[in-house]
């Protein structure tokens, strides 16, 4: 009787698994290292990236007043922390071993990221704020909408060919990220433009309910990869 996480030889005619969670981790020793040196390389890459957006998006919001803009960039801080849990699951010689607690934490880190956002859209609804333009706050949300949805991407694929599914909750992380750049650019474009300071925060209140959908995903261990989710593919 074979059981989810045990290998199978030849003779059995499946695929080698390892892993907990139910995850088909691939098991070719070339293949996996390759493909988590890429998962480490793109979690660098995410880290790098998203502290220099934090660092200028929250600048730049404190000087025009924007509170979606600071949020965007504490959202930077978030993504930093997804980025350094991948790290930290890779620099283990079995990563598989860390994949529920690396869900777990990463889990932790959507429901941040929903909490967080959800707050301050409501708190700029209630107080009816009015922030200046940010030519600089639009920079970093154009760039942000340019890096991010190849950055997922490619986190995704890496993450679906080793069996990961922190790597593809990474990567959703990621893509959240993008939609919150695309939820900023049209905030104060509306802003600067037509006085429109509501558009932002009711954007963000429905990128903060996809956050905790996306979290319970995470913590459940489903989606991509996993024994509830369906297998991966391609």
């Amino acid at each position: 009787m074979s059981h989810p996480g045990m290998s199978h030889g030849p003779a059995g005619g499946e695929p080698l698994q390892l892993g907990g969670v139910g995850s088909a981790w691939v098991v070719d020793p070339g293949e996996r290292e390759r493909l988590g040196r890429r998962a480490r390389l793109l979690a660098a890459a995410s880290v790098a990236y998203n502290v220099i957006e934090a660092v200028v998006a929250v600048s730049s919001g404190m000087i025009a007043g924007s509170v979606a803009l600071v949020g965007f960039g504490l959202d930077s801080v978030v993504e930093v922390s997804s980025g350094l849990i991948i790290l930290w699951q890779f620099r283990h010689p079995l990563p598989e071993s860390r994949e529920r607690k690396a869900l777990r934490m990463l889990a932790f880190s959507f429901f941040t990221l929903a909490a967080y956002v959800g707050f301050e859209s409501v708190r700029a609804l209630v107080s009816g704020s009015h922030p200046d333009t940010s030519g600089v706050g639009i920079g970093i949300a154009i760039a942000s909408l340019i890096v991010m949805p190849f950055l997922s991407w490619a986190q995704r694929r890496t993450g679906k060919a080793l069996g990961s599914n922190a790597v593809v909750a990474d990567s959703t992380q990621t893509l959240l990220c993008t939609y919150l750049s695309a939820v900023l650019l049209v905030g104060l474009l509306l802003n600067a433009t037509l006085g429109w300071s509501w558009a932002d925060p009711i954007a963000g209140l429905i990128i903060a309910a996809v956050a905790v959908r996306e979290g319970l995903e995470a913590w459940r261990g489903e989606g991509c990869c996993s024994p509830l989710g369906g297998p991966c593919k391609g």
